[in-house]
């Protein structure tokens, strides 16, 4: 790793949790992922399940904010 990358490292671990998480999802996000990735026969089984359950309204969906303040909150107890 660059010294410079490492400076990065140490800077970004001083940020809140959620920041942390902000700047972790556009790093991520900046990647390229021009080259195709193949999902395996069983998680595609799970995606078109758990994507007819969601049409079906039989799942309730939470906001990713949502389900980030309680997991925040049931880590700190």
């Amino acid at each position: 790793m660059s010294p410079e990358a490492e400076n990065m490292v140490r800077e970004a671990l001083k940020l809140s949790r959620e920041d942390r998480a902000f700047l972790a999802e556009k790093l991520l996000a900046s990647l390229d992922f021009e080259e195709p990735f193949d999902l395996s026969d069983e998680w595609k089984q799970e995606i078109a399940r758990r994507r007819r359950e969601v049409e079906a309204g039989a799942v309730e969906l939470i906001p990713g904010e949502t389900v980030l303040k309680e997991a925040a909150a049931r880590l700190r107890r």
